[in-house]
């Protein structure tokens, strides 16, 4: 019989400790949060210092009663939940729970699982962190007193089923910023002049830098036509060269929000997706004859720094793979980790160097080998040298005209042969070779072309962008972006197309009611600096009611008048212009959870509902008696389909061409890669540019 109970979280966790612990150790999973606020009230007294009145969660009752009893049954429970703030909070609760005193050393936390860190934690067990929870309940009951308050009065006044949160609503203001900016942005003319020079067998570019003075601008045609006339003969002379050596260093291993963001550029992971996924990696996979193996370390952190057994193990396997010169100076080793030194946590990284991805390709999924292999990638790269690059400027002139050559090649891969960090813009940097050039040499132009352009209004944020802005304001924490991010396009407060947030009308009605009556709740400032004040509470220098006490004050005046004041919002239906095929009434358009749909004025005598679409002038090759619509599925994603369904059931993800392939007289369609679009034949290989 067991002579100690482990709790964890999860069943995939426990059974990878039992398996490290032995025989004298039983271990369980409280499959997450056992107590919680009750959903069917606010569950906070603030009458009483804002006391929580926590109960056991539905459906977990069963799950608490077998830990009672696996509790008497033994000398000592060891409460090992995840070693940040809501595993704190999950200890306390199951300490509260079974009886445990919470000043024992009871307390056992650990960053990844493998043999060594777990017998190690167990070693040093503490008492639980009071802090650590306060901040948890602070910020629970924080988001309970913002949702609690503003939702009910937002099914009132607007619609049921919606929402404001003290995170959500920032987020939702960053995308409906960023929308007006581009409905209010006016394009700027700007021109360009490039030019193709050659010497001998090369060719190179260059662009029009400016006068022989100073870099000038070209707004319009006829400044570009000014610059040609000036140009005289077919010649330019190489004015100035200039040789450099620059030297780029790898990007630090993962953090949270970080591998959000890469996951989100590399392999099109959705933060949602990319968190579930780390956890299997975490919690451990069965790797042959090992059994279960935590190949990461623990996925939610804001450190980037990485213990020291970690470091040599990835320098000695730098030096055996790649060799010596690829190894980082102990200089540049230290200046990595310099800032974060302190931090209880690590970085996201492999729990061991020497599992390669190649190596564990037999025991881990698809997209679980993608996620690891970048973790493994990211760790390896950052603890080697800096790539070095020779870089070359080369200003050729002709008269006052000056045009500018750039190039630079890559002289030592350094940490570039393992892992190069991904670009929001998806740019990629190739070696651009310009050949060799001396001051005083003469080129010949073969060719020099004007182009027109306009400036572009600022993107719509992808999931990785809005998620490195969200941690640069220092709104929220990396663990609540990807619920965040999920909640709205649940609530309909926004779309995403062609992976950008595109703000619906029901999010700008929303966001337009709070930012009337609770402005504080989307500042972006305010959040912050509640953030900061919560993180205060961690690190014990503020207690949380002080800091509940001082927001809600204030915050409960706004409620009290938002509900005295604010108008009832109707959405009125707008006439979708055709008539029920059902009963003959007018169809309308409706708002719902996943945007605007057709529906019967009838309702409720008729229920007839249709999805919107929208006709792309393409007949629909396979009944050729339909036409090609564009539709959306419940995820908002597009697709095309004919007309008629459920008659014909052509569908198609890629869009239809409206002219026939010149080879085979099949169908063409766009089809989207990550160089862009082009057109293909969908039965023979047929293929062109998209004009």
């Amino acid at each position: 019989m067991a002579d100690y109970l482990v709790i964890v979280e999860s069943p995939a966790k426990a059974k990878t400790i039992e398996r490290y612990l032995g025989k004298k150790y039983k271990v369980r999973a409280s499959l997450g949060h056992l107590r919680d606020l009750p959903k069917s009230q606010m569950g906070v007294d603030t009458e009483n210092n804002y006391e929580p009145k926590y109960i056991t969660i539905r459906g977990k009752g069963p799950i608490l009663q077998e830990l009672k009893k696996d509790a008497k049954k033994v000398k000592k429970i060891y409460l090992a939940a995840d070693p940040d703030r809501e595993g704190e909070a999950i200890a306390w609760h199951l300490a509260h729970q079974l009886g445990v005193d919470i000043e024992s050393e009871c307390r056992v936390v650990f960053n990844e699982i493998t043999k060594d860190a777990i017998k190690a934690s167990f070693k040093n067990p503490r008492p639980i962190d009071m802090d650590l929870v306060d901040s948890q309940q602070a910020r629970r009951i924080l988001d309970r007193l913002v949702g609690y308050n503003i939702s009910p009065i937002l099914w009132k006044k607007v619609k049921k089923g919606l929402s404001a949160g003290r995170v959500q609503s920032v987020a939702l203001r960053l995308i409906i910023d960023r929308e007006n900016e581009i409905n209010v942005f006016e394009p700027v003319e700007y021109w360009s002049i490039s030019g193709q020079f050659g010497k001998g067998k090369s060719v190179f570019e260059a662009a029009f830098f400016g006068d022989a003075k100073k870099k000038l601008e070209l707004s319009n045609k006829e400044e570009v036509d000014k610059v040609l006339g000036k140009i005289e003969g077919d010649s330019f002379e190489v004015a100035d060269v200039v040789k450099r050596e620059r030297r780029r260093n790898p990007a630090l291993p993962f953090t949270t929000s970080s591998l959000q963001q890469e996951a989100a550029r590399k392999l099109n992971f959705r933060a949602r997706k990319t968190m579930m996924i780390a956890q299997q990696l975490y919690e451990g996979i069965k790797i042959g004859k090992e059994g279960n193996v935590g190949l990461i370390t623990y996925m939610r952190t804001d450190s980037s720094r990485i213990a020291d057994s970690a470091v040599e193990e990835a320098k000695s396997f730098i030096e055996t793979t790649y060799g010596n010169e690829y190894l980082a100076t102990a200089k540049a080793a230290a200046k990595k980790t310099k800032s974060n030194t302190q931090d209880a946590h690590e970085a996201i990284r492999p729990t061991s160097v020497m599992r390669p991805p190649a190596a564990m390709k037999a025991y881990l999924t698809r997209d679980q080998l993608r996620l690891y292999k970048l973790i493994w990638e990211r760790l390896v790269a950052s603890q080697m040298a800096p790539a070095v690059l020779d870089t070359v400027r080369v200003d050729l002139v002709n008269g006052d005209v000056r045009f500018r050559a750039t190039g630079s090649q890559v002289k030592f891969e350094g940490f570039m042969k393992v892992y190069v960090e991904g670009d929001d813009d998806k740019k990629e940097e190739k070696d651009r070779i310009l050949p060799p050039l001396e001051k005083g040499d003469h080129i010949k132009y073969e060719e020099i072309e004007p182009t027109q352009h306009f400036t572009q209004p600022p993107p719509r944020y992808t999931e990785a962008r809005l998620v490195r802005t969200l941690e640069e304001l220092g709104i929220g924490r990396p663990s609540t972006f990807a619920p965040t991010l999920d909640t709205l396009q649940r609530r309909g407060y926004v779309t995403l197309d062609a992976k950008r947030f595109i703000p619906t009308e029901l999010g700008g009605i929303v966001h337009n009611a709070v930012n009337e009556f609770f402005p504080d709740i989307i500042d972006v400032e305010f959040t912050a600096e509640m953030e900061k004040e919560l993180d205060d509470v961690e690190e014990g220098n503020k207690k949380w009611v002080n800091v509940i006490d001082k927001f809600y004050k204030d915050f409960e005046k706004h409620v009290q008048f938002a509900d005295a004041e604010m108008e009832k919002i109707e959405i009125k239906d707008e006439p979708a212009g055709e008539d029920c095929e059902k009963c003959g009434e007018p169809m309308v358009y409706k708002l719902g959870r996943y945007g605007k749909f057709m529906a019967c004025s009838g309702f409720p005598d008729c229920r007839n509902t249709k999805a919107i679409m929208k006709p792309i002038g393409v007949p629909c090759p396979t009944c050729k008696e339909g036409q090609v619509v564009e539709r959306r599925s419940k995820t908002r994603r597009i697709f095309y389909g004919c007309d008629r369904y459920p008659e014909c059931e052509y569908v198609s993800w890629d869009k239809p061409v409206a002219r026939p392939c010149p080879k085979c007289d099949n169908t063409l369609i766009e089809k989207k890669s990550k160089k862009g679009v082009n057109i293909q034949c969908t039965e023979c290989e047929y293929k062109e540019d998209l004009q």
